[in-house]
């Protein structure tokens, strides 16, 4: 009788606590995502390791990184531990915007012997640094330069260093 008499004076909602409460929002169906292959709930973009998505193009290759140098070019370090040093241009890794510049970077790795009558060897190799951290030298004039383009009288498109002019190879 209490209960009816609750519900008559003051409404079934309002006796429940139903009114305080915000309306639920309405969400939309989520679409099924495609994914090749995924780790947990995180999709894989790309090859490679889980915390590394390298992002493809249409065609399913990596996208390429515009770089500034080119292989062969003669580069100055301008940040790092090799700060200074000045070097040619050994490879271009356009898919991490990394490159390998001649004796800079070098780093030591430790070969295990494969047979049993073999040594061991320390090998020091080169490795790759960031293309940000490398600016085009001049070896003339001993200066390191940022890099321009511009288009010949002939029609020709050629990179210069904008502090000498000089045109590059």
């Amino acid at each position: 009788m209490a209960s009816l008499l609750l519900s008559s004076r003051i409404g079934v909602s309002a006796a429940f606590g139903s009114s305080r409460l915000a309306p639920r929002p309405i969400v939309p169906a989520r679409a099924p995502l495609t994914v090749t292959c995924a780790y947990g709930t995180t999709p894989k973009i790309g090859g490679g390791k889980k915390w590394k998505h390298t992002p493809l193009t249409p065609n399913g290759k990596p996208e390429k990184v515009k770089m500034h140098i080119k292989k062969g070019d003669t580069v100055q370090i301008v940040a790092g531990k090799d700060k200074g040093k000045v070097g040619t241009v050994v490879r271009v890794l356009t898919t991490t915007g990394k490159c390998v510049v001649e004796g800079v970077n070098i780093k030591t790795k430790h070969i295990a012997p494969r047979a049993e009558n073999e040594a061991g060897q320390i090998k020091k190799s080169e490795y790759p640094i960031h293309h940000s951290n490398v600016m085009l030298y001049s070896k003339e004039k001993g200066v390191r330069s940022r890099v321009g383009h511009k288009v010949q009288e002939d029609g020709k498109k050629v990179r210069y260093l904008v502090k000498t002019g000089e045109v590059l190879p």
